[in-house]
């Protein structure tokens, strides 16, 4: 296959901090390549050197001549006064560059270098640019293509931006974040949008569903090195896992011979013999095996949750409008003591505006809200990175607690606390502004956990957050002792945690799903075939209407008596079915009986066609 991207010796630093060093890599035609990190490591740093957005202290990048590179970043940011079919137009592109030139040279008396011009717009296609910027845009949802770019929602924008990518089909796309702000209906669309494209990948992300589904090649950053793996998001994972034990073992025997060769250094004298200089090198290289430290830093998050009660919170005919948007229509809930509860919908169904409302930040037009006396909220929303920058990490954290307890008498110290999230005490005495994107998230969970709460409401909380800090954030929400509401996209993060799901609709239709959300999804294909199975009866049905034609025998004894059955059981499977359509409906099955209402409705449905097709034959034939 031919090589598309060359990466040779690549070392970036800011000041003291080296994000990596002498990275060198490929990718060639096909690759769909995912990109890992923990938070800091540089990811989004090196996906911007190669885009050519940053700069870099040695190395080279090299692209094969003539490839056409894509690259949508992690904030994707466009004029606000521009409309959405503007900023397609915008964002230089060697399409748009064209059209651009082709217009400056119309408006030229003479219209010189037109031929050459003219040559372009044919060779790119360039002509219906527009038609297929506005398909792409269809095809993403966004259809308003008048819509001025400062009135969009964060995944409005990130669709934008997306469109941009793809519109000039690139031969390789490089994608920072793709899937955050994206809905779990967008974020499917791409996934298999990608995963059927034969164009090449380099991407960035948190999504595991996405990562495992679509790239066959993970790159880790790990030590400021690049490690290869040519496999699936598991198989790296099972590979991994292998290279640190095999590390870990080298580095215990190397601190086994580094004991033994501390005490000769000790106890040498000073003006060593020009024999023992070969020793002594070795020792200090020796030294920085033994001190190298490849232990999985994980976060650990046992921070005692305090009392909550049986009452936690109730929610009385809540109703919300926003002109003529409906988000909340007679909705009524009791919340269960440590329930996990996920909530679920595409954008602009109203999920942050219904946590807004529960949590007393928006006030509804009508119904109650009755909270438990017991009940401490932590509250993590996605717009709550309000840091000074100018201030030090740990005293970010300082200023909330000095002490955080654990549990059964046992304290840790706000530096300590910090460690266990992966801020080393470098990192804890530096300033809020030098940390990354992630490292943000990060430090804003850590203050929203250390306030001891029993009931912890979280809106979008793995947007930026690293593979591992997501990992552990899961085990902990798993364990924790208390209530859990979670809005995410993160499909596979919503598999772990919660017990059920709250399914926005719009207009204020919400559904409660009894069941992890790959339960949902296989719960709505299911439902899905069901509706297009129950359409090809109907179009048999008007097939296999003919005119009677005289002459033809009459009904028999047996015949009869099977058309009056035929008709009865027609009827009963009308009404079993409607049953069962009822019952999905409500919501209130379990994930096991769900599974067996989907089943059975489809034996109805095609014991209805069968029966549907004796029954035209039998009325074919006279009485």
């Amino acid at each position: 296959m031919a090589s598309y991207l060359q990466v040779d010796g690549l070392t970036k630093s800011f000041g003291d901090l080296v994000l990596f060093q002498g990275l060198s890599f490929g990718i060639a035609e096909g690759d769909k390549v995912g990109l890992i990190a923990r938070n800091g490591a540089g990811k989004s740093t090196l996906l911007n050197i190669l885009a050519d957005k940053d700069g870099v202290d040695e190395g080279s990048v090299v692209y094969r001549r003539d490839l056409r590179v894509a690259y949508l970043e992690q904030d994707p940011d466009f004029p606000k006064e521009l409309t959405v079919l503007e900023a397609c137009f915008y964002a230089g592109n060697e399409i748009v560059n064209v059209i651009k030139e082709y217009e400056r040279i119309m408006v030229m008396d003479g219209h010189p270098g037109i031929e050459e011009v003219l040559t372009q717009m044919d060779h790119l296609k360039a002509w219906d640019y527009e038609q297929k910027v506005k398909q792409i845009l269809s095809q993403l949802k966004i259809t308003d293509f008048n819509q001025i770019i400062g009135t969009l929602s964060g995944g409005q924008l990130k669709r934008v931006a997306l469109a941009n990518a793809l519109i000039v089909e690139p031969d390789l796309l490089i994608l920072d974040e793709p899937t955050n702000h994206l809905d779990l209906e967008m974020t499917e669309w791409l996934e298999d949008y990608l995963r059927r494209s034969r164009l090449s990948l380099l991407m960035v992300t948190h999504d595991r569903y996405f990562l495992d589904r679509v790239c066959s090649t993970i790159l880790e950053i790990d030590n400021q090195q690049i490690y290869t793996f040519k496999g699936s998001y598991a198989y790296y994972l099972e590979k991994r896992q292998e290279r640190v034990d095999s590390i870990n073992v080298e580095i215990e025997r190397a601190r086994n011979l580094y004991r033994t060769e501390l005490d000769w250094m000790r106890r040498m004298p000073q003006a060593r013999g020009h024999k023992a200089r070969y020793r002594e090198e070795a020792f200090y290289d020796l030294e920085k095996v033994a001190k190298r430290d490849v232990t999985q830093r994980n976060v650990e998050l046992n921070v005692k949750a305090s009392y909550i009660g049986s009452k936690i919170f109730e929610a009385d005919r809540l109703y919300k409008k926003y002109g003529n948007r409906t988000i909340l229509d007679d909705f009524s809930y009791i919340f269960s003591r440590y329930e996990k509860l996920g909530i679920v919908g595409n954008n602009g169904t109203g999920k942050s505006t219904f946590i807004k409302v529960i949590m007393g930040l928006v006030q509804p037009d009508k119904g109650t809200i009755d909270i438990g006396e017991t009940v401490r909220f932590g509250y993590y929303s996605q717009d709550g990175l309000q840091f000074d920058d100018q201030m030090k990490v740990i005293d970010v954290v300082r200023n909330i607690a000095e002490v955080i307890e654990l549990g059964n008498g046992k304290q840790m110290t706000a530096s300590q606390f910090l460690q266990y999230f992966l801020f080393t005490p470098e990192t804890q005495y530096s300033y809020v502004y030098k940390l990354s994107g992630g490292e943000r998230r990060r430090l804003y969970l850590c203050t929203v956990l250390i306030q001891n709460p029993n009931f912890l409401v979280l809106d979008e909380p793995t947007n930026d957050l690293d593979i591992v800090t997501l990992n552990v954030l899961e085990e902990y929400l798993q364990n924790f002792k208390g209530c859990v509401m979670v809005v995410s996209h993160d499909r596979y993060f919503m598999d772990k945690v919660v017990d059920h799901l709250l399914v926005f609709n719009g207009e204020g239709d919400i559904r409660d799903f009894p069941g992890s959300y790959s339960d949902y999804r296989d719960w709505k294909e299911a439902r899905q075939q069901q509706e297009r199975a129950a359409i090809k009866p109907k179009e048999k049905e008007e097939k296999s209407v003919r005119v009677k034609e005289p002459g033809k025998r009459k009904m028999s004894f047996k015949e009869k008596r099977e058309f009056e059955t035929l008709e009865k059981d027609m009827e009963s499977l009308e009404t079993e079915k409607k049953t069962i359509e009822t019952a999905l409906y409500d919501g209130k099955l379990s994930a096991q009986e769900l599974t067996v209402a989907s089943q059975r409705i489809g034996e109805i449905i095609n014991l209805i066609d069968e029966k549907t097709m004796r029954w035209l034959e039998l009325s074919e034939i006279e009485e």
